[in-house]
């Protein structure tokens, strides 16, 4: 690891926002938060992984990893964010290094040579360039080579240099964001700005959830001015120093960039959920009592509570055909970051008895909203093993489990069905109307006649004797004609 990116990483972990951090000695400070990874044994998301889901929403820009083939296939496009505009961010670009090419030290020419390649065939307003832990180990400086090809070509080469072994998938959120506000942040000027600006960090659009939200806004007068980075474009994240108010969805990842935004561009932020009804009024209640603060019309705060009292009327409307089949469930809910509170609280709303939150990824505040909203921290997990996860399942009675995918078959195991909440998701659940979504996803997977079936003694665990009498027997088969033997039916 060079010199530069230790001293990056240690940045990122000495993080005076984060409440953890702060209770910590000066010492401890030093040893971060993360063990970092052994090159070529990563378990799970590492630290390329964590910057490539966090930017590759960005829609319009070309993603090029330098690393080997396997690098770039294995992580593109986990996460399902979706774009109204440019499908370039689905196009996998990577250099597609060889053995020959690492040992002859050809690396930095062939990624300039691909820089050029995509800067002629698509025309980009980017370029991201990803070091991987190949290209990391064997030196390419691709800093210097992204300086040169942005002089050569006249297109910005953005360098994110964050290898997979310089610590786990979130510390590559962290370094993702990071790399933003140093090479893009603040290099473009809007063409217009008004009070009513905003930026939204730290959601990634998953199936379109940042749709359910966005028509809100609207009505309010509200413009995502700059996004990092669900449904972005490059010149949204190059203006976001222009905005008047940002708020930060997944704090664990992204709340060092936004209070060093907040430290150099005055930007104030707030953490907020869009998930569940009262969620999603007091992030736009918060949002707006923000924006008049830093000098938006004072009656944004009477459109917005007419706005509120509009669609919580009509939301809950609707949910009320569907309490008497969800009121009561239990459900054992597995997840991370702010979604181990903010779906809590929404399945409480609808009477949903949530049995116990899994606390990865979250921070001190996201922890101390789950104490307030369950009441209690007797239910809160960190790491749960598949045993431990369906030893839980049995013993709570659950109703649901609602996880990510790699948690499905534990449940199916359980005989307990299973609903996707996790980044791999295909419905989405946010706002006012993703309420209604996700109550119709329980109603629909808890109240699924088949498993009445599947949780049925099979046929042979069940008792076929016949209950103390014997059955009237004709004195010849009807099929075969031949005798019938009564003692066949004895008890």
């Amino acid at each position: 690891m060079s010199d530069a990116l230790k001293q990056t990483v240690q940045e990122a972990f000495n993080e005076p926002a984060c409440a953890t951090n702060r209770a910590k000695s000066a010492k401890d400070r030093k040893k971060g938060c993360a063990k970092p990874l052994t090159p070529g044994a990563a378990a799970g998301g590492c630290a390329f992984d964590g910057a490539m889901i966090t930017l590759q929403p960005i829609v319009d820009v070309a993603h090029l990893v330098h690393a080997p083939l396997a690098c770039g296939g294995n992580s593109w496009d986990n996460r399902g964010s979706a774009s109204s505009g440019s499908m370039l961010y689905k196009t996998g670009f990577t250099t597609d290094l060889t053995e020959l090419d690492i040992v002859m030290g050809h690396g930095e020419k062939k990624l300039y040579r691909a820089i050029r390649e995509i800067v002629e065939k698509h025309a980009p307003p980017a370029v991201f360039v990803y070091s991987t832990c190949v290209t990391a180990m064997i030196g390419d400086d691709i800093a210097a080579v992204c300086k040169a090809a942005t002089q050569a070509f006249g297109t910005p080469a953005i360098p994110v240099d964050v290898p997979g072994f310089a610590g786990s998938k979130n510390l590559g959120c962290k370094l993702g964001g990071e790399m933003m506000f140093r090479h893009v942040i603040g290099t473009q000027e809007p063409e217009r700005t008004t009070d009513y600006d905003i930026n939204i960090m730290g959601d990634y659009n998953l199936c379109g959830e940042l749709w359910q939200v966005k028509p809100l806004l609207d009505r309010l007068g509200i413009r995502i001015l700059g996004s990092l980075s669900a449904d972005a474009r490059y010149k949204q994240v190059a203006q976001m120093h222009r905005a008047r108010v940002s708020m930060l969805v997944c704090s664990h990842a992204l709340q060092g960039l936004a209070r060093k935004m907040q430290e150099k561009y005055g930007i104030p932020y707030f953490e907020g959920s869009f998930y569940g009804i009262s969620d999603t009024s007091e992030a736009l209640r918060t949002m707006c009592r923000m924006l008049v603060e830093r000098g938006a019309g004072a009656d944004l705060i009477d459109r917005c509570e007419a706005l509120i009292e509009e669609e919580e009327t009509k939301v809950r409307a609707e949910l009320e055909t569907y309490r008497p089949r969800v009121q009561g469930k239990r459900v054992l809910l597995y997840t991370g970051g702010h979604k181990s509170w903010s779906v809590v609280s929404a399945l409480q709303e609808m009477g949903v008895e949530v049995v116990g939150t899994s606390v990865r990824k979250a921070t001190d505040n996201d922890k101390a909203r789950v104490i307030e909203v369950m009441g209690t921290e007797a239910h809160m997990y960190e790491n749960m093993a598949p045993k431990d996860m369906y030893a839980t399942l049995k013993a709570s009675g659950a109703d649901i489990l609602m996880s990510g995918a790699r948690s499905q078959f534990v449940g199916l195991k359980a005989r307990v069905p299973w609903i996707d909440v996790n980044q791999e998701k295909h419905e989405a659940y946010a706002g006012y109307m993703g309420m209604v979504d996700l109550v119709r996803a329980i109603d629909r997977s808890a109240n699924n006649p088949v498993w009445d079936d599947v949780r049925r003694p099979a046929p042979w665990d069940e008792d076929r004797r016949f209950a103390g009498h014997r059955p009237r027997i004709k004195d010849r088969c009807p099929v075969s004609g031949l005798a019938n033997d009564p003692t066949d039916f004895e008890d």
